[in-house]
């Protein structure tokens, strides 16, 4: 299977090397070289600098997105016309503007879409998802989340100013870069979010052109409510958590990663670790495993098109909320 990758930042190398890691090789690399980092892993591999002959050239099974936000359509609907299977970053676009183009080119074309957030692959979200499928909680009742990290000690290699995730004009903003959890929220829960409000800017001290602090809202279907707090400014950085059954608690946290539920009849906590050795590639090794299992035809997208859509209207919804001050429905 041939593979072509769309941006060549720290994602796009992780993926590459995932793919290697897995035996596949015949990869070709598409680049504008605005990257920040060494170009000596990239040695070797055939390169293009236009995404219509690439796409003509070699005829990728594959095509992985992970260029700026803003540009991912660019990429995106022509692989798709193409009918080539497509990993798709998160959030998949910039705005909803021109995403009904890659749903209607997807549609035609019977290309298979797999958004890339990989926290559905992590273990202790993997152990929730399944506890609450089963009942363990009862029903439902609220979840919350708690996502703060500081975004200039991501990558100490560059300018955190010049970063995608720091500049509204390639898509970047903490609502939209860290919607990680505007995905697993719902994917765990199990219900469609039905309505959104929220409160987003730049708020922090930091040097950023978008919003670096959010406070949203959901209801999901059903009635169950959801809150989650979102910034690039917190150290020590804190990911976690917390959904609440008729029946229950369960608990989470990005730092020793296990899952922790409570049940009302047992009055104790149980705790269920990660498998011993598991680092953070793993997730990404796995959504790369399922990602080439779709490109072979054999599974379908767990994190389907439809999927980041929802997502993207969430996050379009936050800010329309912001601007509008009013609850906005979906």
């Amino acid at each position: 299977m041939k593979y072509l990758i769309a941006g060549l930042g720290s994602v796009g190398r992780r993926h590459m090397r995932n793919l290697v890691a897995l035996g596949e090789t015949d990869i070709v690399l598409y680049r504008t070289h605005k990257a920040t980092l060494p170009d000596d892993e990239l040695a070797g591999y055939p390169v293009e600098t236009d995404l219509k002959e690439a796409l003509k050239k070699h005829k990728p099974d594959a095509v992985i997105i992970s260029n700026p936000t803003s540009l991912h359509m660019d990429v995106a609907i022509p692989a798709a016309e193409t009918g080539c299977a497509i990993l798709l970053e998160k959030p998949i676009a910039g705005s909803m503007e021109r995403v009904d183009e890659l749903q209607s080119a997807v549609q035609k074309s019977g290309s298979k879409v797999l958004v890339a957030f990989q926290f559905r692959f992590h273990p202790g979200m993997v152990k929730t998802k399944e506890l609450i499928e089963n009942g363990e909680i009862g029903r439902v009742v609220s979840a919350s989340v708690h996502f703060g990290e500081y975004l200039p000690a991501w990558h100490p290699w560059e300018d955190y100013r010049q970063g995608y995730a720091a500049r509204a004009d390639m898509g970047g903003g903490v609502v939209a870069t860290q919607c990680h959890s505007l995905d697993y929220l719902p994917w765990l829960v199990g219900k469609r979010v039905e309505s959104v409000w929220g409160f987003a800017g730049k708020i922090s001290d930091l040097e950023v052109t978008a919003d670096d602090t959010s406070k949203i809202g959901l209801r999901f279907e059903g009635g169950a409510l959801g809150s989650l707090h979102l910034d690039y400014n917190q150290q020590p950085p804190e990911h976690e958590f917390r959904i609440i059954g008729t029946n229950g608690t369960i608990k989470w946290n990005l730092a020793d990663g296990a899952a922790r539920i409570y049940r009302t009849e047992k009055k104790d906590w149980d705790v269920f670790p990660l498998p011993e050795g598991w680092e953070r590639n793993v997730m990404f090794q796995e959504q790369t495993r399922h990602f080439v299992d779709v490109v072979k035809g054999s599974a379908e997208p767990s994190c389907t098109l439809e999927d980041g859509v929802q997502v993207q209207k969430i996050i379009s919804s936050v800010h329309e909320s912001q601007e509008t001050g009013k609850l906005i429905s979906l």
